[in-house]
């Protein structure tokens, strides 16, 4: 299938976003969509200072991510050394006697079922049991 020829503005506009792939990520979050785009650099220009202005808030916002994952990081680890490894043992004690006590209630509950069961069935246990000669 041959390619078709695009008109030279739609051409270089395609230039123009290669060497400003932020524009593209703008366009990806539905920020704004390629017809605006195409239409503002269009009336604009290349050289208007809002692309590099959109540029600039891009790296911006993504040097505060980068900030903010290092911030939650040092939280973390922060918290891990001001840990008192007595303090963890003794909750992990109690999670796991928390634990032994609700296993121990549900299997309680399990019992009482498994038995009603077991007692409302007066046939034998296995049903196809058979006599040997």
């Amino acid at each position: 299938m041959a390619k078709k020829k695009l008109h030279p503005s739609v051409e270089k506009f395609k230039e123009f976003v290669k060497e400003h792939p932020d524009l593209a990520q703008q366009v990806r979050k539905g920020e704004t969509t390629w017809q605006e785009m195409f239409e503002e650099w269009y009336l604009l220009g290349e050289d208007d200072p809002r692309w590099n202005t959109i540029s600039d808030n891009i790296k911006d916002k993504k040097n505060e991510d980068k900030e903010q994952k290092t911030d939650w990081l040092g939280t973390i680890m922060g918290a891990v050394k001001n840990m008192d490894p007595a303090q963890v043992q003794g909750q992990m004690n109690n999670i796991s006697q928390a634990l032994g006590a609700i296993q121990g209630v549900l299997s309680q509950f399990q019992g009482k079922a498994g038995g009603s069961q077991g007692s409302n069935n007066s046939g034998p246990s296995n049903p196809f049991s058979f006599r040997k000669d």
